[in-house]
């Protein structure tokens, strides 16, 4: 609660939205606790659950939040609750050979409306102990998301690199991300007029993605969500290329009312 000179205030301090120390020291201290015993280290974080909300967490919903009211204006339909961005600090460890019970950073992702938390092309952004990471693409596209925007690729692939290819672009992403295959996806020609396809490098990506790293101070900064705002508004043009491709899927995938038959009766009437 914050205090006034009355006495106790009836409203809860709103956290800023940036990192204090005492966040990144939490990350330091469960990196280290996350390499024990799994039940030990989920007892350390039990045992140390109000940091990790009061330092971390609650700060985290403060950045999405503000930066999620600048998407209103450049990326409309990214536009989600704080809490639904904002990825947990557990791990699924059930397929996993690696046990360890928590993540070693905290993240957030914002999707396009009406696609699953981690597919189509959003928004990212992660905060570890070494290093902030700043990311925007499609990097878990489904098989069909994929396949999607390989076609798109054939026929658009000057105007996607027009857009990864902008001066302000290239200043602020040092990095694409394309986990290329080493051959073309079969059924994608790989010839146009006797010559290598152009789209070729494009349609051969798993994932189309600019990245950025900034100093993990960076997120202690008072300016970190506008920070993050910059960059996600630069991207943007991309995000919507890669989005344009599976959302017309999508509706192409619909099912139509054709309408009842003429003359075909639907019941009594009243």
């Amino acid at each position: 609660m914050a205090t006034t000179k009355k006495g106790i205030s009836s409203k809860p301090e709103v956290p800023a939205a940036h990192l204090r120390k005492e966040g990144l020291t939490f990350l330091r201290s469960l990196i280290r606790v996350n390499k024990t015993d799994p039940v030990e280290a989920r007892e350390w974080f039990n045992a140390n659950k109000a940091i990790y909300e009061a330092e971390l967490k609650q700060p985290m919903l403060a950045i999405i939040r503000e930066v999620t009211g600048a998407m209103e204006e450049f990326a409309p339909e990214h536009v989600r609750a704080a809490e639904k961005s904002f990825f947990r600090i557990y791990r699924d460890t059930r397929f996993s050979n690696d046990k360890k019970p928590y993540k070693e950073h905290v993240a957030a992702w914002w999707s396009h409306t009406g696609l699953q938390k981690t597919s189509g092309a959003g928004f990212y952004f992660h905060i570890a102990p070494k290093e902030v990471t700043i990311a925007a693409g499609a990097y878990m596209p489904e098989k069909e998301q994929l396949a999607a925007i390989r076609q798109w690729m054939l026929d658009h692939h000057a105007e996607f690199r027009r857009l990864l290819e902008k001066p302000a672009v290239r200043k602020v992403f040092r990095e694409f991300e394309g986990n290329a295959l080493t051959r073309p996806p079969k059924g994608f020609p790989t010839e146009l007029e006797g010559k290598p396809h152009p789209a070729l490098d494009l349609i051969r990506c798993r994932q189309w993605g600019l990245a950025a790293t900034l100093p993990t101070e960076a997120a202690l900064q008072p300016n970190f969500a506008g920070e993050l705002v910059r960059h996600f508004r630069l991207a943007a043009p991309v995000v919507a290329a890669l989005n344009l491709p599976i959302v017309a899927s999508l509706e192409e995938a619909k099912p139509r009312f054709a309408g009842m038959p003429k003359g075909k009766k639907t019941g009594k009437t009243r």
